[in-house]
This record gives C-alpha cells, sequence and structure tokens, in this order.
C-alpha cells in the first residue's frame, strides 16, 4: 500500500456513478411490478448491498486502506425507462480519498440491480461507471460531463 502517514487528515468527498441498461421488455415487466422482482425490492437491495460494498472495499481492492466512513448516500433515478442511472457518495475524514469506496458502491449497486433483474432478461447491461466528482487532498475533480451514457 502507499504510504499516506504523512498525508493530512481532510474531508475527502467523492461521488461515482454507473449505469444499468434494460432491453425494452425487461423495463417494462419491471415497472409493471413497482421494480420488483421474483426476489424482491431491487432498489432497496441494490441500496444495502452498495453501503455494504462501500463500507468492505478495502476487502476487496487490496491496496485500499481502510477508511472511517462517514457518509454514504445513493440515488437511483431512471433517465428513461430502460436506463437506470445510480450514484454513490462518500465522505470520511481521512489521509487519502474515498473514489474506490464510491467506485465500489456504485458497482456493486449496479451488479445487484443486474443479479435481481437476470431473470427478465440476460441482456440487461452495466456501464459505463466512473467518478464524477471528488474533493479533498492535493486536487479536486468535477466531470463536466452531464449523467448521461449512450
Amino acid at each position: 500500500m502507499v504510504d499516506v502517514g504523512n498525508k493530512t487528515v481532510t474531508r475527502r468527498h467523492a461521488v461515482a456513478e454507473s449505469f444499468v441498461h434494460f432491453p425494452p421488455a425487461a423495463a417494462a415487466a419491471l415497472h409493471a411490478e413497482g421494480l420488483r422482482s421474483r426476489k424482491g425490492p431491487v432498489l432497496d437491495t441494490a441500496l444495502i448491498a452498495g453501503t455494504q460494498a462501500v463500507k468492505r472495499c478495502a476487502d476487496l481492492i487490496p491496496f485500499c486502506h481502510p477508511l472511517p466512513i462517514e457518509r454514504i448516500r445513493f440515488e437511483f433515478q431512471f433517465l428513461t425507462p430502460e436506463q437506470l442511472h445510480i450514484t454513490c457518495e462518500v465522505a470520511a475524514e481521512a489521509r487519502t480519498g474515498v473514489e474506490m469506496e464510491a467506485l465500489t458502491g456504485a458497482s456493486v449497486a449496479a451488479l445487484t440491480v443486474y443479479d435481481m433483474c437476470k431473470a427478465l432478461d440476460l441482456g440487461l447491461s452495466i456501464g459505463p461507471t466512473r467518478v464524477v466528482e471528488k474533493s479533498g487532498g492535493k486536487r479536486d475533480f468535477k466531470s463536466d460531463q452531464a449523467a448521461s451514457a449512450s
């Protein structure tokens, strides 16, 4: 792991996003069932899985530092009936950033949606997944791209 012992503890914040794309018939079936699949409530389950993933990021990504996560927030929004936009916001007071935690949360939430809905159609797809903003540490970053995926 990278030595972060001499870095200053600052407020670290990151937001990552991921998209889940549904074939039209699968999207129609999911919406007709109130965003529930045979496995249960899709977005509630994705929220729980994404939260667990953020908290376990250092266990999943070998060189990530364990961090004292202070905030996790998810948003799920259908941009169209076939396109789900997931954002994961993470914050901590730490010596290193929380981008990997936000990316892991968004990714696992998207994977969970796939798992919950794969019985509708295996043609669901995930992506892109990316960091859209971060602050704290040496430099801040904010993507100039709006939330949309082709």
